[in-house]
C-alpha cells in the first residue's frame, strides 16, 4: 500500500518584505495561489526523496489564495452567489492548473477564478487520487 503524501497545514511562508515585491499581481479574473510545502516524510516515517516531493508539489491540488485580480468574481452572471473564495482561503483546484512559477524556492500558481473547485478548512490529508 502506498504511503500518503502529507502537506503542511501552515499557511505558506512568504518571502521576506524585500522579496515580497517580486510576487506578481494577478491581472483580470485571475488568483495568485501559494502552494503548501510537501512534508519530508510520510505518515509512516519514510523519507520522501526531493524528486518525488517536487513532482508532488507540481501536481498539488491545494493552495492558499494570496491575492485576487481586480476582475475576479465580478461577473454576476457567472457568479450569481458571489465569490467562490476569499484571500487567505485554502482551496482545492485541478492538478497542474494555472501558470506555475517559483520565487525564491517557493511555488506559486496563477489560476482563473473559475478554477476553484472547493474551499477547505484544513489541507492536511488532501491528496490527488
Amino acid at each position: 500500500m502506498a504511503e500518503m503524501i502529507q502537506y503542511s497545514d501552515e499557511k505558506p511562508d512568504l518571502p521576506e518584505d524585500s522579496v515580497a515585491s517580486q510576487l506578481p499581481s494577478p491581472s483580470g479574473f485571475r488568483l495568485l495561489v501559494a502552494l503548501p510545502s510537501v512534508e519530508e516524510t510520510t505518515e509512516g516515517g519514510l523519507y520522501i526523496p526531493d524528486e518525488r516531493r517536487d513532482a508532488e508539489s507540481v501536481a498539488s491540488i491545494v493552495g492558499c489564495v494570496l491575492t485576487k485580480g481586480p476582475d475576479a468574481y465580478s461577473d454576476e452572471s457567472r457568479f450569481p452567489n458571489g465569490a467562490w473564495c476569499e484571500e487567505g482561503d485554502w482551496i482545492v483546484m485541478r492538478a497542474y492548473s494555472g501558470t506555475r512559477l517559483r520565487i525564491h524556492g517557493k511555488e506559486f500558481r496563477i489560476i482563473n477564478d473559475d478554477s476553484v473547485e472547493a474551499v477547505v478548512q484544513d489541507p492536511r490529508g488532501i491528496v490527488r487520487a
